[in-house]
C-alpha cells in the first residue's frame, strides 16, 4: 500500500476562525457588548425600541424552532421573479435584464447591503511557495496576502488571505474551486476527513483549488464593522442603513481573489467556481450573484439568510438573523423585518436571489435533517430551488423539473439548477464528489 501524506495548511491567529469560541471569555464579552452596543445604535437609526426574539436551536427549549412542517408555511404565494413590481410580465431577455436591476436594488436595499462606489485598490503578494502532497497528489501551493490600498484612511490595514494549489504536473491553465474557508489554530480538535479531502479530490481531478480567509478581511461580528473593509471604507465610523454587510464584504474578497487567479497562467479564469458551507454558504451565494466571472457554485447548508426562503416558520427565522449576534452580516434596513415589519412586508424572498445567478449551474447542497438538524431548513432551501428554477427554464436552462422533496442521498442533479441531500451532518463533505461529476459537464 503506498504511503500518504497531508500537507497541513499553515495555522491562523484564533481571531480568524468563524466563531469565536476558542477566545477567552473576558474577549468574548467585549465582542459582544462592542456588537451589542452597535446593534442598538442603528435601531435608534431605524426608530425601533424592540424586536421579536427568535427562536432557540435547542430542540428541548421552551421556545425551540419550529419543526413541524405543517406549521412551515404561512404564505400562500411568492414573489414572482419574472414578474416586475408594476406587475408586467418579464417577456424577453431585455426584459429580464430590466428585472434583474430591480430585484438587485431590493436586496441592496434591504437585505445585503450596497456595495460601495470607489472601493479601494488591493495589490497580490505572494508569500510563499513550496511544492507539496495533499494526500498522494504532488501539487504546486501558494500562500498569498492582497494588500488593500488604506491611504484614504490608514488608521485601518486591511489584508485578505487565500491560499491555492494547483497540480504539479499541470502545464495548461485548469479549472479551479475557490472555497470560503477557515484554518484550525494550533491545539483545536479537527474534524477529520471522511475519505480524501475535497482539496485532494480537486488535485486528482486535475483542477486546482483556492482557500480564502473570509475573516482575515472582515470579522465575523458586529464589534468588527468599524474595522475590516466595511471600516475601511467608512473610515472608522458606523454603517449608514443601507450600507453593505459582513456577506457582501466577503464576496468582495472573493472578486478581488478572482482578480489574482486571472493573472496565474495554471489557473483557467473562465472555468472558476466559488463554494461555502453555513454562513459562507450564504456568502458563496451573494457571491455567485455579484461576481458574474464566477462560473459555478456549490451552496452548502447556507439556511436562514442565504438558499431557504425567508417567509417559512422553520428552524432559524428572521429574528435571529436580525439579533445583534448576526445582523452584521445584512444591511442595517434588514433588522426592522424583526420589529416594525415581518418577513411577509420583504419585498423579495430568498428564491429571487438564486435566480440571479441564472444561467450560471448551481448546485445546492444540504444534509440529512434528522443527522444536521432542522435549524439549517433542507425543505426550505429544496423549495427555494423549485421557485428559482422558473427563471433558469426562462433562460434556456433547467431547473428542478419536481416540488417532490427527494429526501436523503437522492439527487435531483439532472438541470443547471441541482439538489442534493446527503446522508450526513452539517458539512458539504459527502456532496463533494457529486459537485465534481456536475462542474465537469461545464469545465470540458
Amino acid at each position: 500500500m503506498s504511503k500518504r501524506f497531508f500537507l497541513f495548511l499553515p495555522i491562523l491567529v484564533i481571531g480568524h476562525l468563524s466563531t469565536f469560541a476558542q477566545l477567552s471569555q473576558q474577549s468574548r464579552d467585549s465582542i459582544a457588548k462592542l456588537s451589542q452596543a452597535d446593534h442598538r445604535l442603528m435601531m435608534e437609526k431605524l426608530g425601533l425600541e424592540s424586536l421579536r426574539p427568535g427562536p432557540s436551536g435547542n430542540p428541548a427549549a421552551p421556545n425551540a424552532a419550529n419543526s413541524d412542517e405543517s406549521k412551515a408555511t404561512p404564505y400562500t404565494n411568492l414573489p414572482d421573479p419574472l414578474v416586475f413590481d408594476n406587475g408586467s410580465i418579464v417577456k424577453t431577455a431585455t426584459d429580464w435584464e430590466k428585472r434583474r436591476e430591480e430585484l438587485k436594488e431590493h436586496f441592496d436595499r434591504e437585505i445585503y447591503g450596497r456595495i460601495p462606489e470607489n472601493l479601494p485598490n488591493v495589490t497580490w503578494e505572494i508569500v510563499e511557495e513550496k511544492d507539496s502532497l495533499f494526500g498522494e497528489v504532488k501539487a504546486r501551493f501558494k500562500k498569498l496576502n492582497g494588500y488593500v490600498d488604506n491611504s484614504s484612511y490608514p488608521e485601518i490595514q486591511v489584508n485578505i488571505e487565500l491560499m491555492m494549489a494547483t497540480p504539479l504536473e499541470a502545464r495548461t491553465a485548469v479549472p479551479l474551486i475557490m472555497q470560503f474557508s477557515w484554518v484550525w489554530p494550533a491545539g483545536m480538535n479537527r474534524p477529520k476527513p471522511e475519505g480524501p479531502t475535497w482539496q485532494e479530490q480537486m488535485l486528482k481531478e486535475g483542477w486546482g483549488f483556492a482557500m480564502l480567509i473570509p475573516t482575515s478581511f472582515q470579522a465575523d461580528n458586529g464589534a468588527g464593522l468599524r474595522s475590516g473593509i466595511i471600516g475601511l471604507v467608512n473610515k472608522g465610523e458606523p454603517r449608514k442603513l443601507d450600507d453593505w454587510g459582513t456577506l457582501r464584504a466577503w464576496g468582495w474578497g472573493a472578486s478581488r481573489a478572482l482578480d489574482y487567479l486571472e493573472t496565474d497562467p495554471l489557473v483557467d479564469a473562465k472555468k472558476v467556481g466559488i463554494e461555502g458551507l453555513s454562513r459562507y454558504g450564504k456568502a458563496a451565494l451573494v457571491a455567485m450573484v455579484d461576481e458574474p466571472r464566477f462560473a459555478i457554485a456549490m451552496i452548502a447548508s447556507s439556511g436562514a439568510g442565504g438558499t431557504k426562503i425567508f417567509r417559512r416558520i422553520y428552524g432559524e427565522q428572521v429574528e435571529n438573523l436580525a439579533s445583534s449576534g448576526e445582523y452584521h452580516w445584512f444591511t442595517p434596513n434588514f433588522i426592522k423585518y424583526a420589529g416594525t415589519l415581518t418577513p411577509m412586508d420583504l419585498p423579495v424572498d430568498a428564491h429571487e436571489m438564486l435566480a440571479l445567478c441564472a444561467p450560471r449551474p448551481v448546485f445546492i447542497s444540504s444534509g440529512d435533517p434528522e443527522v444536521e438538524g432542522h435549524w439549517i431548513d433542507a425543505v426550505g432551501m429544496f423549495k427555494t430551488s423549485v421557485a428559482a428554477s422558473q427563471a433558469y427554464e426562462f433562460l434556456g436552462k433547467k431547473g428542478i423539473s419536481t416540488e417532490s422533496y427527494p429526501g436523503t442521498n437522492v439527487g435531483l442533479l439532472e438541470g443547471d439548477l441541482v439538489f442534493r441531500q446527503h446522508d450526513g451532518g452539517h458539512t458539504e463533505g459527502r456532496n463533494w464528489r457529486y459537485f465534481i461529476d456536475f462542474a465537469k459537464r461545464y469545465f470540458k
